[in-house]
């Protein structure tokens, strides 16, 4: 199996976790397999005046417990393997949590740096119309994910909506809060994070507020997970984004990072001391110190927090990773070679479709108001968000303790393959 193949990389997770999961075989091997994948063409005019042909894609993976729901990335790196695993890892990551979903994911080859806000939207515009037969409230619900944000998702629900005549707010989730959006959606993912990488060290019965921690990749994922542990008294050692990584072992001034990377910073220009939007009164600020990518991964630090693009820990570095622990902030950040070997040295995985399973369940209570044309406070979202992935971090915990599963990946694989695996027992097959 190649490595850098995340379909086949689920497929092998999957193939784990058959062995001690309550399954038939002839179900289980039909979950190998997306329901549907539709490639699209896209020529764009851009504002340059020229016109550009993009290709995207959306793959539904299974509907068996409900609506398909996944994201939509824009990046390079984009193919349809890639966008086809995806799905099926929020297949499971909805089944895991206990979501009315199944999985999908979207994706549009292109370089967004390279691209204009105007260019952006012509985009969105035709993908969405490219895709509006997949999708809809009870079909198929995008929201967003790399590049992507609350506007583009505007983009999308108001293609949408002049298509249906009328607005239809439960198309997508992610969205502004003035359209629809719920609060704390933005911060879901990283909250989930934080809140997992907490009950874990509960669970090893060790103190988070002793503890280092090396977060790979300084987006909305990352840099919202950063900021919550380093107030729940944890110490961001390390970040990084494209540009470079940034290294202090006395840890990182999270909040003058944070600003200076809201206000368009790079963690380059952080380590050369070319501060953007951050305030005269910080107190703990120093550049730290300029690392390479690679070697944030290897740092000697309690906990590693994957936060980027997927397959970068892999056989070929497994042996170098010093974390005691990994919390998957991102999708498949982990080959199934680098985990068998992590797991005979005893590193505690956290596997992705648990740990950022913050951003699907808030998406999901936000779908959830939309129905209800009514809408929730922020504390109500945030304590709903911590009861549910709480529970799936118990659950997933009480199936690792019965014995004889070798990790948290595989135990939550189990439940996840359960779940989904008795909605098609109880289905049946059409026709």
């Amino acid at each position: 199996m190649a490595d850098d193949d995340p379909f086949e990389n689920m497929l092998a997770q999957m193939d784990r976790a058959e062995e001690y999961a309550d399954v038939d075989h002839d179900i289980f091997e039909r979950l190998k397999y997306p329901e549907r994948t539709l490639k699209v063409t896209l020529p764009v005019e851009l504002e340059d005046g020229g016109v550009e042909v993009f290709e995207g894609y959306r793959c539904q993976f299974d509907s068996a417990r409900g609506p398909f729901k996944g994201g939509v990335r824009y990046h390079p790196s984009v193919t349809q393997r890639e966008v086809e695993a995806l799905a099926g890892w929020m297949t499971w990551k909805t089944a895991l949590v206990d979501l009315p979903y199944g999985g999908a994911k979207g994706g549009i080859i292109c370089e967004p740096k390279d691209l204009t806000e105007n260019d952006l939207e012509s985009l969105t515009r035709r993908y969405t119309e490219g895709i509006r037969r997949m999708i809809g409230p009870e079909t198929d619900v995008p929201a967003p994910d790399m590049n992507t944000n609350p506007q583009t998702m505007a983009w999308m629900m108001d293609t949408y909506s002049m298509y249906e005549g009328y607005t239809v707010p439960k198309v997508v989730t992610g969205k502004p809060l003035e359209i629809g959006g719920t609060p704390g959606r933005v911060a879901a993912t990283g909250r989930g994070v934080s809140i997992i990488t907490e009950r874990l060290f509960e669970y090893l019965d060790r103190d988070l507020s002793e503890a280092t921690v090396a977060i790979q990749g300084f987006g909305n994922v990352g840099s919202h997970a950063a900021r919550l542990l380093d107030d729940a008294g944890a110490r961001i050692v390390a970040t990084s984004d494209v540009t470079g990584a940034v290294y202090d072992e006395e840890g990182l001034d999270v909040p003058t990072l944070a600003a200076h990377v809201d206000a368009g910073g790079t963690i380059e220009e952080y380590t050369d001391g070319d501060l953007k939007g951050a305030s005269e009164d910080r107190t703990r600020w120093d550049e730290g110190q300029a690392l390479d990518n690679d070697d944030l991964l290897t740092l000697d630090v309690d906990v590693l927090i994957p936060a980027a693009v997927e397959g970068v820990i892999t056989e070929d570095n497994a042996d170098d990773i010093r974390a005691s622990a990994i919390v998957e902030a991102a999708n498949g950040p982990t080959t199934v070679a680098a985990d068998e070997i992590l797991s005979e040295r005893d590193v505690q995985i956290v596997p992705d479709i648990l740990a950022n399973a913050g951003g699907v369940i808030v998406s999901y209570l936000e779908w959830v108001q939309n129905a209800q044309e009514f809408s929730w406070p922020l504390e109500t979202v945030n304590a709903e968000l911590e009861r549910r992935i709480g529970k799936a971090f118990d659950e997933t915990i009480a199936r690792y303790d019965e014995g004889n599963i070798p990790d948290l990946r595989t135990a939550a694989y189990t439940l996840a393959l359960e779940r989904t695996a008795s909605a098609h027992e109880y289905r049946g097959l059409f026709p």
